[in-house]
């Protein structure tokens, strides 16, 4: 019999808040953090507009020697994790550093540290570059980093799948403690995008959101959805096997109940027209958690407000959900925070445990006019006080990556 997977911490940083109870209550509150561009000299592009992370003083996180070696990404991680490890109230120096494990995704890894040693490079010589830029700007080097710090020695590895690989990471992590090979792990992933080479790629693949009002500009759903909107930033979760939680007296935010990745196998940009990968996700998560398509209540779409991936997505919601569809809350809130790439399943399955601790469901904002195509509730601008049993969040990534995770009010 499988272990049964809690969640008992959570630390977000996000362009809505610099921690997890700014974030929600601004969520709840349908509050906006999409404003222009301030982290690089976007004068250049039509529509500037970003969803960056505000006020963030690595320094009050990290300290000065580690910090002149890592990248912003990194920072996010290790600030989000100290957070969710606070919030779970676990002391670290009284478990089996064995049984602890730090599963992290990123889409992108160090991509700052890796453009500005390029530039250094250029302008200064092979000479001059950091001794440490191998080492810091992978993938994996938070992992290490939080791992070194803690002093843990459990399953340790990143998990890329580009705008997947939060829920991926999830997901994984979550199977190591239902078998027993870990007791905690600290789990979720972080991006740190905003630099002019991606925001010029995404601007050449025309899919980048355009308005006068930045906060106004990303409208998952709504017929007038014209794209997405980069944002960056980091969403910890603390995992725990519920017989470890319990023995601790520990907060429990949700239950985790079960996980589903597909592939599209299809395009490297555009998603299957019907939505098979997705869909698929869904089912696996379904099964895994042995629930049926009436028993979820609210999902938190991936809705990046271009006008494939929302028609596509809710597409296979009908088609796996039926007529049960109908009775589901959708909302994305994206249309707040922004797609923050392998941050963004992060985050998203941090407010889905939210949700099952509040009974809150946040909005999908600037929602106006409906689209003949998305015909689902999407909770529009206000959000919803109701009690919930079960909920879903669900990512969909470049490369035809596709996640889901189902978490819950109780166990299965």
């Amino acid at each position: 019999m499988s272990e049964s997977v809690v969640v008992t911490g959570i630390g977000m940083i996000t362009p809505v808040g610099g921690d997890a109870a700014t974030t929600w209550e601004n969520l709840k509150s349908g509050r906006s953090g999409i404003g222009k561009i301030t982290r690089f000299d976007a004068s250049d592009y039509e529509y500037p507009i970003a969803g960056e992370v505000k006020n963030f003083n690595p320094a009050e996180h990290i300290d000065p020697k580690t910090l002149r070696r890592i990248d912003l990404s990194t920072a996010f991680a290790v600030a989000a994790c100290k957070e969710a490890l606070n919030d779970a109230s676990i002391e670290i120096n009284s478990e089996n550093p064995k049984s602890i494990g730090i599963i992290l995704g990123t889409g992108m890894g160090g991509a700052h540290l890796m453009i500005d040693q390029q530039r250094i490079l250029e302008e200064k010589g092979p000479r001059r570059i950091s001794p440490f830029l191998i080492s810091h700007f992978l993938p994996d080097s938070a992992t290490g980093i939080i791992a070194m710090e803690l002093g843990v020695r459990g399953p340790n590895f990143a998990v890329t799948a580009a705008c997947a690989t939060g829920g991926t990471a999830i997901g994984e992590a979550a199977e190591i403690i239902a078998r027993g090979e870990a007791e905690v792990i600290i789990t979720g992933g972080y991006e740190a995008p905003l630099r002019p080479i991606y925001y010029a790629g995404f601007s050449a693949m025309k899919a980048l959101a355009s308005h006068e009002d930045p906060t106004k500009a990303l409208r998952p759903f709504d017929a007038n959805r014209n794209g997405f909107i980069l944002g960056e930033g980091a969403g910890i979760l603390i995992l725990e096997s519920l017989t470890h939680a319990r023995e601790r007296n520990a907060q429990i935010y949700a239950h985790w109940l079960g996980s589903g990745t597909a592939n599209d196998a299809y395009d490297m940009v555009a998603a299957d027209d019907n939505g098979q990968g997705i869909g698929e996700a869904m089912e696996s998560a379904l099964n895994r958690a042995h629930r049926n398509t009436d028993q979820i209540d609210y999902i938190n779409a991936h809705g990046t407000s271009t006008p494939l991936n929302d028609r596509v997505e809710t597409s296979a919601i009908n088609r796996i959900f039926q007529s049960d569809a109908k009775k589901l809350m959708i909302s994305s809130t994206k249309s707040m925070h922004g797609h923050m790439m392998g941050a963004a399943g992060a985050v998203e399955a941090a407010i889905c445990a939210l949700v099952c601790r509040d009974g809150i469901i946040p909005p999908t904002i600037n929602y106006e006019t409906p689209d003949p195509d998305c015909d689902l509730d999407y909770v529009p601008n206000e959000s919803r006080n109701i009690k919930v049993r079960n909920v879903m969040s669900t990512s969909v990534g470049l490369g035809g990556h596709n996640s889901a995770l189902i978490f819950g009010t109780s166990e299965r």
